[in-house]
């Protein structure tokens, strides 16, 4: 113990009192719960890799770490004082470790469930946003970062590998679905790495990956875009149907567009840019009622 004190004062000036802390911080450990779809990274080299990821902290002064877990990323999140880091995590026994682990982030670490959180309330300016995430609701994260698109600048997140790949995807593929159109209208989305399950504790019995969202320049869709996330779900959960028989609820047997050559196509074939020209036809053909 007097070893560990004296290092704490022979340190210089300047160094993040977050770490020092983390020389007398008695290290005990959280236990992955199945339900909660944990898996915690041990990987240091991997930890640092995706905290660097960051890439646009001059656009956002808060940064939100979703799900920490024994804070293997927070330690490197918390080096940068570009930004403020901030960490949820809905399992109160990682709340306790991580109270303790650092007692002087205060009401910057929030105990709650992620896909509740009021936005414009807590963070008031933009944000990034980085995590490990759950597998189990990764989607539903994703979902909730297009909820607050406006807001959240920057995404940097390890999925199951097959999500990743999915959220990256390009029109032609059979990965490419909903999940790409919506991500790829508001984002720029970048596959980073894949990363083995070796490096978690415990391995999941998948590959994982990083990757990266960067909020595009569209500020709206020149569309209706209540219809276009109709026009998009409808296409996609009847996949194998070409767009004309799979959007016949929406189409309505309209004649004007019997000839549009891209509703004999099935959706996995439509760009995000394919999905605006047909969301704005029939809304064109509604208003022609």
């Amino acid at each position: 113990m007097l070893d560990k004190l004296i290092l704490i004062v022979s340190m210089p000036m300047g160094v993040n009192m977050y770490f020092c802390h983390q020389f007398i911080f008695r290290m005990s450990f959280v236990k992955a719960k199945k339900h909660l779809g944990q898996h915690f990274l041990t990987d240091k080299n991997i930890a640092e890799k995706i905290v660097n990821s960051l890439k646009l902290a001059d656009q956002y002064q808060q940064v939100l770490e979703v799900g920490p877990g024994m804070g293997i990323l927070s330690d490197y999140l918390l080096q940068h004082s570009a930004y403020q880091t901030h960490l949820i995590d809905v399992d109160q026994e990682s709340y306790n470790y991580l109270q303790k682990r650092y007692p002087l982030l205060g009401d910057r670490l929030i105990h709650g469930d992620f896909l509740q959180l009021d936005f414009k309330e807590r963070f008031p300016g933009k944000l990034g946003i980085i995590g490990n995430f759950p597998y189990n609701i990764s989607s539903q994260i994703l979902f909730k970062i297009l909820e607050h698109r406006d807001q959240v600048v920057e995404v940097v997140g390890m999925f199951q590998k097959e999500v990743a790949q999915r959220c990256a995807e390009k029109p032609g593929s059979k990965e490419y679905g909903i999940l790409s159109v919506f991500l790829q209208a508001y984002y720029h989305v970048e596959y980073l790495f894949t990363v083995k399950a070796g490096v978690f504790n415990p391995p999941p019995k998948v590959l994982s990956a990083v990757i990266r969202l960067t909020r595009n320049q569209v500020e709206n869709l020149g569309c209706d875009e209540k219809l276009f996330w109709q026009v998009v779900k409808a296409g996609f959960n009847q996949r194998r149907k070409t767009l004309r028989n799979a959007l016949s609820s929406l189409l309505n047997n309209k004649a004007d567009l019997k000839n549009e050559p891209k509703l004999d196509l099935r959706a996995e074939r439509l760009s995000v840019a394919d999905f605006i020209h047909l969301t704005q036809m029939i809304t064109h053909q509604n208003e022609q009622k």
